[in-house]
């Protein structure tokens, strides 16, 4: 009789792992659940909202209902160490940093995946809306990282960080459904999880009062906001120039247009005060608490060091939308390697820098200190610590985290 493969699959207590888990079976894998406790500290979790203990015996029930051995793993001080240490060093920062694509990274597919290898697992699985593909290249199988077939739930910008090797391991069982065919499966079989709303919030957290929990290590500090009118000079760099090919522009032109704009406290005119810059990010517009504006305000900018925020009036402020972005050499990732591009070369790809933001076409220009990313139409609110990912079709091919 051939040995069945073993798969763990990372049963979070919510819909999506259970049928995952369900699925697997049904295709002849063995089949073992486990949930990872991330998180200890219930004084910054909205009540109700997502409580771990709850996650973690409906994940029992799942486990026992589908007939599969279960355990819990604690992951706390590894999601401590590399997921939170990492979002309080980048808010304090004045950057802007994605959680849930570092916890896919650093904890699911890294010591999740590591935890699973000594049960001597060939896979692991998840419930995300992503699909995998390979293909073969040069006598070489390369995996491919596909978008969701549900569109409203594609879940692929959120794993974009995963390698060769990682995806090599990995199995995505629903990435082929639509949610609503997800929560069917889940009823006919009687999962306990099958009408369970979805979690909202950091990566297995749940939902958090985000500026309770930054408070924890980053304290309060009034500082000013300034408002920056639309016609400063510096504007008139991030333009991009009339008849030239993006691939021919000089590094100063695209350093003008990819680069954060540096504002100064003499640009702009106070007129309110914050409770610290590190609590924002671009393109926020809520929790300024300015009225008599007119125009809606939105963030532009921000400076920890001398505690300002630079905000603009409405949302066609040229400090908010800009036509590129940068990414050093140190945070470029290929998930596929076999495309990465060599200094001096370009590629046109379609680009996002947030969860479920529609792809825009961009011209990505390989240069000696990184990669510039001119996107064919403005983007709002983009800002350093985000990731931007790009695709071909609905293939993943590569992210980067933005200077």
């Amino acid at each position: 009789m051939e040995n069945k493969k073993r798969v763990v699959v990372g049963l979070s207590g919510g819909v999506d792992s259970s049928v995952a888990a369900y699925l697997l079976k049904e295709q002849g894998f063995e089949v073992i659940g486990m949930f990872m406790k991330n998180w200890h500290d219930e004084s910054v979790t909205i009540s109700n909202e997502c409580p771990w203990m709850e996650d973690s015996t409906d994940a029992m029930l799942v486990a026992e209902k589908l007939g599969i051995p279960f355990q819990a793993i604690d992951l706390s001080e590894e999601y401590r160490e590399r997921i939170v240490d990492y979002m309080f060093a980048e808010y304090e920062s004045g950057r802007t940093p994605n959680p849930d694509i570092l916890c896919n990274r650093e904890i699911k597919f890294d010591i999740f995946l590591k935890a699973a290898q000594k049960l001597k697992a060939d896979f692991v699985a998840t419930g995300h809306y992503c699909q995998k593909g390979e293909l073969e290249k040069d006598g070489k199988t390369i995996y491919q990282l596909l978008a969701g077939a549900d569109p409203n739930k594609d879940q692929s910008y959120f794993l974009c960080q995963l390698n060769q090797e990682q995806l090599t391991q990995a199995l995505f069982p629903i990435g082929h459904l639509q949610k609503s065919e997800v929560r069917q499966i889940a009823k006919e079989q009687d999962l306990i999880t099958a009408d369970k709303k979805d979690s909202q919030g950091l990566c297995f957290i749940g939902k958090v009062r985000l500026p309770d929990f930054l408070q924890q290590q980053l304290k309060p500090k009034k500082g000013k906001i300034l408002v920056v009118p639309e016609n400063l000079s510096v504007y008139d760099k991030q333009k991009i120039p009339a008849g030239l090919d993006i691939e021919d522009f000089d590094n100063e032109t695209l350093d003008a247009l990819c680069l954060p704009i540096q504002y100064h406290a003499d640009q702009g005119k106070v007129i309110g005060e914050h409770n610290g810059a590190h609590y924002f990010t671009i393109g926020q517009r809520k929790g300024l608490q300015v009225g008599g504006t007119g125009k809606p305000l939105f963030v532009i900018a921000t400076d920890t060091r001398e505690n300002l925020i630079y905000t603009g009036l409405g949302e066609h402020h040229p400090g908010l939308n800009r036509h590129g972005l940068f990414v050093p050499n140190k945070d470029i990732h290929w998930i596929r390697e076999d495309l990465s591009l060599q200094v001096g070369s370009s590629a046109r790809y379609q680009a996002r820098i947030r969860y479920r933001q529609p792809l825009t076409w961009a011209t990505l220009i390989m240069r000696e200190n990184g990669l510039y990313v001119i996107f064919d139409e403005t983007q709002r609110g983009i800002a350093s610590g985000q990731f931007v990912a790009w695709y071909s079709g609905s293939e993943s091919i590569g992210s980067g985290v933005i200077c």
